[in-house]
């Protein structure tokens, strides 16, 4: 099977008439021989939809003449996808935007918040992915951790169970590292933590690996909020709405000035309600 390539898309191709073998169209049942010719006319693209500027409130934490920095909350979408076609970020940006054609150097899933960094320029966009960057993000883990720090190397690949939604850690799959620290512990754990590499889930998927799931997250959490004491808090736990992970702190050298730059996002009220019913004081 290709890589993203559903056997229903395939089948679909096949009753199109666009799967030849041997030059003859064929029929889904049509098994394979040694030598065999097949050949593959793919549809072609659906027409690209430009996006339509909205006029959606964006949290400004940062901006010259070359970059922009925003606040995500929890719940909006960054970018035009399958369910969401209208309301994301992007398209706010574009509102907001004012003789520049705005360029996502950072993205976030959608129940994570915080920071978004944005070039208002190809050449800025470009000149910050070859440099790259600091990301640090904060997480609300279930339990104590064993050690104050630690380093995940786990490949990164798409979940052979579910292609579509979630990712999965490996020894094979794409390199990726995350450093992690922890500031604060009672019955949950507030980590540091830092990407070494920028995969899909990367944080989730290794901090599930490294058995220190995520308050809240829908895909790669633990009912973890069963074991809790504290009856209030663990109420609190089991109805977070999303994943608890918030993209705090960016750090960089200005592609313009080659000066150091450091930015920081506030927590969000839902985060910072919950580190203090665990009773942990974020430095």
């Amino acid at each position: 099977m290709i890589h993203g390539i559903t056997r229903a898309r395939v089948r679909g191709w096949v009753e199109q008439g666009l799967v030849r073998v041997n030059g003859q169209p064929v029929k889904p049942a049509r098994r394979l021989a040694p030598g065999d010719e097949v050949e593959i006319v793919l549809p072609p693209p659906p027409p690209r939809r430009e996006l339509a500027p909205e006029e959606i409130p964006l949290s400004v934490v940062y901006e010259d003449e070359w970059l922009l920095a925003l606040d995500k909350p929890p719940g909006l979408v960054v970018h035009p996808a399958q369910g969401n076609r209208e309301g994301t970020l992007m398209h706010g940006l574009l509102w907001r935007a004012r003789g520049y054609t705005p360029h996502l150097v950072s993205r976030l899933d959608q129940g994570t918040s915080g920071l978004i960094l944005v070039g208002k320029a190809p050449e800025i966009h470009a000149a910050l992915q070859r440099e790259g960057m600091e990301k640090d993000y904060l997480a609300v883990v279930y339990g104590r951790t064993d050690l104050p720090k630690g380093r995940i190397d786990l490949g990164i690949l798409r979940d052979p169970a579910d292609l579509r939604r979630r990712m999965a850690s490996r020894t094979e799959g794409r390199p990726s590292t995350t450093l992690w620290e922890r500031l604060a512990e009672s019955e949950l754990s507030l980590l540091r933590c830092r990407l070494l590499t920028g995969r899909t889930h990367q944080i989730r998927v290794h901090l599930q690996a490294a058995r220190m799931p995520i308050v809240g997250d829908p895909l790669y959490g633990a009912p973890g909020w069963k074991g809790i004491g504290d009856l209030a808090l663990a109420e609190i736990c089991r109805d977070f709405p999303r994943q608890a992970l918030h993209a705090w702190r960016l750090g960089l050298v200005h592609p313009v000035t080659c000066e150091p730059l450091e930015i920081r996002a506030p927590l969000p009220p839902d985060l910072a309600n919950l580190l203090s019913r665990a009773g942990l004081t974020f430095p």
